[in-house]
């Protein structure tokens, strides 16, 4: 297979998600397919820089927006590098190369009343499939975990006495997550149906379809779209959408920084940062409406 040193690399040494692999992958073998369709070659590693330039134009010619484009050069930068390190070459093609300009997404929360809504909505639902439901989005709003480490989640994972639920993050990083009273609730009642399930294929993990088979990350998806269509306008409706509703609630009710960082898994608080902006237009309005100063 092409490129197996370096994915290798990723896998064992970096610790990257399968997911994240996969795609770094599929951005190299694009790659690949382009310069020995326009060059007639397959030697990536002497590519040289004009070749880059000339796959951007390209992918800028398809419609690809730039936010796409700059997440595939990003992955020929991390392999040039890895070949400079390894000395595979003694030059990186890459290393002058400037990202295309992109405008900053602001990505819109869920307010309180609208996940309480959905909330209720599940609470109509019985049965083991309307638990499983409840249970998915109170988790991604009681803990702000990211939907590969929900659907990741094991039985071993969760302990109803300490009231905690391990996570396991990016790059194989454990944190420990306190669960709402309200959420264990929840969860024990799904546990409780989830023991009628007359078939247990991946019984070690926890969210599981009626089939008894582990989750998946479409499924989930597809579960917030549906629920949050019925109780919500917002263009985006999506799981990571709730992980930025359970972050910019937390700060807006004056939750540190730091705090909300290590409940995020984040490595840094410049990841957490992102999600400050609703947090700071609540505050200027708390002030504008507060100060004594203020004649408006």
């Amino acid at each position: 297979m092409p490129f197996q040193k370096f994915i290798d690399y990723l896998q064992l040494e970096k610790k990257y998600s399968v997911h994240t692999v996969k795609a770094y992958q599929k951005d190299l073998e694009e790659f690949l397919a382009f310069i020995h369709e326009e060059f007639e070659t397959d030697e990536v590693e002497t590519a040289h820089y004009a070749m880059v330039r000339n796959w951007v134009v390209s992918l800028v010619d398809q419609g690809i927006s730039n936010r796409s484009v700059n997440r595939k050069m990003s992955s020929l930068k991390t392999y040039y590098k890895f070949l400079l390190k390894t000395g595979q070459i003694s030059e990186n093609p890459m290393a002058k190369h400037k990202s295309l300009k992109t405008s900053k997404k602001i990505q819109v929360p869920f307010s309180e009343k609208e996940i309480n809504n959905v909330i209720e909505l599940l609470s109509e639902e019985q049965g083991f499939k309307g638990l499983r439901n409840r249970l998915i989005v109170e988790l991604f709003y009681a803990t702000g975990m990211r939907r590969a480490e929900l659907v990741n989640l094991k039985i071993s994972d969760v302990s109803l006495g300490q009231r905690t639920i391990k996570v396991l993050g990016k790059r194989n990083k454990e944190r420990i997550i306190p669960l709402l009273s309200s959420t264990q609730k929840t969860l024990e009642q799904y546990l409780e149906e989830r023991t009628r399930l007359e078939n247990m294929v991946d019984d070690k993990f926890l969210l599981l379809s009626e089939k008894g088979v582990k989750i998946y990350e479409t499924l989930v998806y597809r579960i917030i779209n549906t629920y949050f269509s019925k109780a919500s306008e917002k263009t985006k409706k999506s799981p990571h959408i709730l992980r930025h509703s359970f972050a910019t609630h937390l700060l807006n009710e004056g939750a540190e920084l730091n705090a909300v960082k290590e409940l995020l898994g984040h490595a840094s608080l410049a990841s957490t940062q992102v999600y400050t902006h609703n947090s700071i237009a609540q505050l200027k309005q708390v002030y504008q409406n507060a100060h004594p100063r203020n004649t408006n």
